[in-house]
């Protein structure tokens, strides 16, 4: 199967912090041995890519970002015979992109792949060191993960999944970002036992995930806190059993009413803020688990009461991404099956051209679950 390709794309290229998201036309990106190009349906917002664009992460420039993606492979690199993968399948693409070669691969802890650190997360390139992304000029432009918000990105076959044509095209690109991180930090990082009680603390896309997830794992208390009361309703919808506002209320108290005294067993915090990591640590009862997700804006800390945590035998475990290779097929089939809702997740829907838009929004706390840029737009 062939399919045209166009010389160049469009593409929200990020050049310097003052002047944000601009869209311009770049070359149009070919993948390398065991990289796929795919033509992106949509890429989703997340605040990962907040930090970079008010140079809260240090990150070249200038860079595309955009790090969950769904589309259709269009050309397959050298050295993919062994994966299936083929002209014209629909997938999913996670952010966690594992090289499939380094010692944390081999051990199939694609979440710790240390080339994909530091290639990819410090220097925005693939893993023969070089970026695939090019100006009109001939000029580099680096990659964050594969650089989605684009109209073509090309991905490092270990980090897609073939999708079934019941996956929503534009939905669907939050699989392989909010919700296979979610589907890590429950599965991996938390090891959640049925009949658990559970807190998640900041419902965003990745929140929403892990309530749905956390329900599906056999928790039989899912308690969302969050700042706004139309997080929280979202929140119950996917299977909250208890809501708790943290702006008028107190989340020891509320979280430890709720629990019978006792506080939760996991608190997920979806956010990387103080205050949030506050709140998830305050849910937990005696030998409870806390499980951070959110990555904060640059180098910041959080405070633990050394004495509680040592005498109350909890636990902090962080989760990034998850295991991408084995966990995101995964993902999709629980999506799929309607396991995960993933279509209720997303409320919002931008063109390209309005990315800046929907990142500011985002910003502001006014995105309920998780905003996605659809090409179709």
């Amino acid at each position: 199967m062939s399919v045209q390709i166009q010389t160049t794309m469009r593409a929200a290229v990020l050049r310097n912090i003052d002047t944000g998201l601009e869209i311009q036309r770049i070359r149009t990106p070919h993948p390398k041995a065991g990289e796929v190009l795919i033509k992106v349906s949509a890429c989703g917002l997340c605040h990962s890519d907040l930090h970079v664009i008010s140079g809260a992460i240090a990150f070249p420039k200038p860079c595309v970002l955009g790090h969950e993606v769904a589309g259709e492979i269009v050309e397959v690199g050298p050295a993919n015979e062994h994966t299936g993968l083929k002209v014209g399948h629909r997938v999913a693409g996670a952010f966690l992109m594992p090289c499939g070669q380094c010692p944390a691969c081999a051990e199939g802890r694609d979440d710790l792949c240390g080339p994909f650190f530091e290639m990819n997360r410090l220097n925005g390139t693939l893993y023969d060191g070089t970026t695939r992304l090019f100006d009109d000029g001939g000029s580099p432009i680096a990659m964050y993960s594969m650089g989605g918000l684009a109209e073509y990105c090309v991905i490092p076959s270990t980090a897609v999944t073939p999708v079934p044509d019941s996956i929503d095209p534009v939905a669907g690109s939050i699989l392989g970002c909010a919700a296979m991180t979610a589907f890590g930090a429950v599965r991996r990082g938390a090891d959640l036992r049925h009949g658990e009680t559970v807190a998640v603390v900041a419902t965003g896309g990745v929140g929403s995930n892990i309530i749905q997830i956390s329900r599906a794992f056999g928790a039989r208390q899912v308690i969302a806190i969050d700042v706004a009361d139309d997080k929280l309703a979202a929140a119950r919808a996917l299977g909250a059993t208890d809501v708790v506002n943290s702006t008028v209320e107190d989340v020891h108290k509320a979280v430890f009413a709720a629990t019978g005294g006792r506080g939760v067993d996991v608190a997920f915090e979806a956010l990387g803020r103080a205050q949030t990591w506050n709140s998830a640590l305050e849910a937990l009862r005696d030998g409870g688990r806390m499980v951070p997700i959110g990555l904060g804006a640059g180098v910041q800390t959080a405070e633990v009461e050394i004495n509680r945590t040592v005498r109350r035998s909890q636990s902090i475990l962080g989760s990034y991404g998850a295991r991408t290779r084995q966990d995101l097929p995964e993902v999709v089939r629980m999506a799929a099956e309607g396991i995960i809702r993933y279509k209720d997740i997303v409320t919002r829907r931008f063109a390209l051209e309005d990315v800046a838009e929907g990142y500011d929004l985002l910003r502001q706390g006014k995105v309920q679950g998780r905003g996605v840029v659809d090409m179709s737009l």
